[in-house]
C-alpha cells in the first residue's frame, strides 16, 4: 500500500485504539496489575496478534517500523529544552559517585559483552550471523524500544541490514519483561535474605499504581501555561520548539550525508544536539522562563508510549523465528550481566541501601527508566532511601554517557571498528568498578549487614553495624540501640 497522511493517520488512531484498549485492561486484569505491565507494552502486543504475522485483521502499514525510530529522535530532542539546572562533574562525583559509577558501568558492560558474544557466536556456531547482533541487545535492554529503534534504523540505512530494528524490538520486549518478572522475583528474594531495609514482605504499590487510574483528589496539572492562549495555545508553543529542533537535526543530518556519503550519524544524537541549541537560543533571547520542562517532559513521555506500541507491533515474527537460538543466548548473557551489577558489584560498593540502588539499576539496564523506578518503589514504598535524588543527579551525567556510546557505537561498526569497540566497552566498566572499588571501599559479608545512614529507617533486622562489632536491632522509626 503506498504511504500517505490518510495511512500515518490510520496507524496512529489503530495504536491510539490499542493504547486505549489496553489501559482498560490494565485497570480490570489482575496479572496486569500485580505484575506492572506498561499499557504501551500491552498495546504493542496486541498488535503483534491482530497484525498480519497472526490474524491479519488491524490494517497497520509496513510503515509503523518506521515511526519508532522517528519518535526516538523526538524523545532525544526533549532531553535537554527547559534544563537551567547547572551541575558541576565534581560536586556530582563526591555526593553521588557511587551511583554515577554502578549505573554507568552497568549500561556500558552490555555492549561490550553483546558485541563479544555475537563475535564469537558468528565465528563458531552461526557463520552467517552478523556481527552487529549483540549491539542490538545491548540497545533494547539498557536503551529499550527506542534506542533499539534508533540503533536499527543506523544498521538498516548504514549497512543495509533490514532485519535489525526488528531484532532490537525483540530484544527491549525481552528485556522489559524480564525487568518486571524477575525484578519482582529479586524483592521476594531480598526480603527472604535480608537484603532490603525498608521492607520486610513485598506488598504491593498502591492502588493508583496498580490501576494507573489516580483518583481526582490526587490528580496535579502535567504543566503550566507559560504563554497566552490569544497568542499560541500553550501545547502547541512547547510543540513548536520540540519539533523545530528534531527538524533542524534531520535537516543538519541531510546536509551531512550529503558532504560525506560515506559517513552516517544517528539522527537521535543530532537531535540531542538541536535540543541543547535550541535551549541556549531560548536563553539569548531571555524566553528559557516561559518554557514548562515539566510539559516538555510529558510530550516526550507521551511520544515514548506510542514508540513502545509501535516499536513492539513492528516485530516480525518470521525474523524472531529464524534468529530464536541466539536470540536466547545473547539476551541469557545481558540479562546475567544486570544480575552481576545488582548481586555483586551493588552489594560490594553501594555505601547504603545497596539493594534499594541497585534494584533500580537492574531495572533501568534491563528495561526503561519506569521499570527501575517501579522496582524501587516496591522495596521502598515510602521513599525512606534518597535513591532517586542521588539517581536524578547522577543521571545527568549518566545520560551524557549514553547518548555517547548509543551515537558512536553504530559508527564504529558500520567503519569496521567493532572490535576496538568491543575492548573499550568491556575495559572501561570494569575499569570503573575497580576505581570505585578503591574510593568507595569494597564492602564484605552477605549484604544482611547495617550500613552507616540505615540505622534509622532499616525495619526489623538484627545485623552487624559495618565497622563495628556491636550487635543491634533496628526497629522502623527508632534509633539503633545496642544490646
Amino acid at each position: 500500500m503506498e504511504f500517505s497522511a490518510t495511512t500515518l493517520f490510520y496507524d496512529f488512531a489503530i495504536m491510539s485504539a490499542l493504547l486505549f484498549i489496553a489501559n482498560i485492561l490494565r485497570t480490570k486484569l489482575k496479572f496486569l496489575q500485580n505484575w506492572y505491565i506498561p499499557s504501551s507494552l500491552v498495546a504493542g502486543i496486541l498488535g503483534v496478534i491482530g497484525g498480519k504475522y497472526f490474524m491479519n485483521i488491524l490494517p497497520l502499514s509496513s510503515s509503523i517500523s518506521v515511526y519508532p525510530s522517528i519518535m526516538i529522535s523526538v524523545l532525544f530532542g526533549t532531553l535537554l529544552i527547559g534544563r537551567r539546572q547547572k551541575t558541576k562533574f565534581k560536586e556530582t562525583i563526591k555526593s553521588v559517585g557511587d551511583t554515577f559509577a554502578v549505573t554507568t558501568s552497568g549500561i556500558m558492560i552490555q555492549w561490550g559483552v553483546g558485541i563479544a558474544a555475537s563475535l564469537i557466536l558468528a565465528a563458531t556456531i552461526f557463520p552467517d550471523l552478523n556481527p552487529g547482533f549483540g549491539m542490538l541487545m545491548a540497545s533494547g535492554f539498557e536503551g529499550g524500544h527506542g534506542t533499539a529503534a534508533a540503533v536499527g534504523a543506523a544498521l538498516s540505512d548504514g549497512c543495509g541490514w533490514t532485519s535489525a530494528t526488528s531484532i532490537g524490538q525483540t530484544f527491549a520486549t525481552i528485556g522489559l519483561l524480564d525487568g518486571i518478572f524477575i525484578g519482582i522475583l529479586l524483592i521476594n528474594i531480598g526480603t527472604r535474605k535480608k537484603w532490603t531495609r525498608l521492607i520486610k514482605e513485598v506488598s504491593g504499590l498502591s492502588q493508583e499504581m496498580k490501576t494507573g487510574l489516580v483518583e481526582e483528589e490526587n490528580q496535579k496539572p502535567i504543566g503550566k501555561a507559560t504563554v497566552n492562549s490569544i497568542s499560541i495555545d500553550p501545547l502547541a508553543w512547547h510543540l513548536c520548539i520540540i519539533l523545530t529542533a528534531v527538524g533542524g537535526a534531520y535537516l543538519l543530518n541531510n546536509v551531512l550525508k550529503s558532504i560525506w556519503p560515506s559517513f552516517s550519524v544517528p539522527t537521535y544524537g543530532i537531535a540531542l544536539i538541536c535540543g541543547w541549541l535550541m535551549n541556549k537560543l531560548l536563553q539569548a533571547v531571555k524566553l528559557d522562563h516561559y518554557v514548562d520542562q515539566q510539559l516538555i517532559t510529558r510530550i516526550g513521555s507521551c511520544v515514548t508510549d506510542y514508540l513502545v506500541g509501535f516499536g513492539v507491533a513492528s516485530i516480525n515474527i518470521s525474523v524472531v523465528i529464524s534468529y530464536a537460538v541466539p536470540l536466547i543466548i545473547i539476551s541469557l548473557l545481558g540479562l546475567a550481566c544486570c544480575l552481576i551489577w545488582l548481586l555483586f558489584v551493588s552489594r560490594r560498593i553501594f555505601h547504603n541501601y545497596w539493594f534499594e540502588r541497585g534494584i533500580y539499576v537492574f531495572g533501568m539496564c534491563t528495561g526503561v527508566m519506569a521499570i527501575g523506578v517501579i522496582l524501587y518503589r516496591i522495596s521502598d514504598p515510602d521513599y525512606k532511601a534518597p535513591v532517586l535524588e542521588d539517581v536524578g543527579v547522577a543521571g545527568i551525567f549518566t545520560t551524557f554517557v549514553d547518548m555517547f556510546q548509543v551515537s558512536m557505537i553504530p559508527i564504529m561498526f558500520m567503519s569496521g571498528q567493532l572490535i576496538p569497540a568491543m575492548v573499550i566497552w568491556l575495559i572501561v566498566p570494569l575499569a570503573i568498578v575497580a576505581v570505585s572499588a578503591g574510593i568507595y571501599k569494597w564492602k564484605k559479608g552477605t549484604g544482611a549487614e547495617l550500613r552507616p545512614g540505615e540505622e534509622d529507617s532499616a525495619v526489623n533486622y538484627e545485623g552487624i553495624l559495618e565497622g563495628t562489632k556491636s550487635p543491634v536491632v533496628v526497629v522502623k522509626g527508632t534509633s539503633a540501640e545496642e544490646l
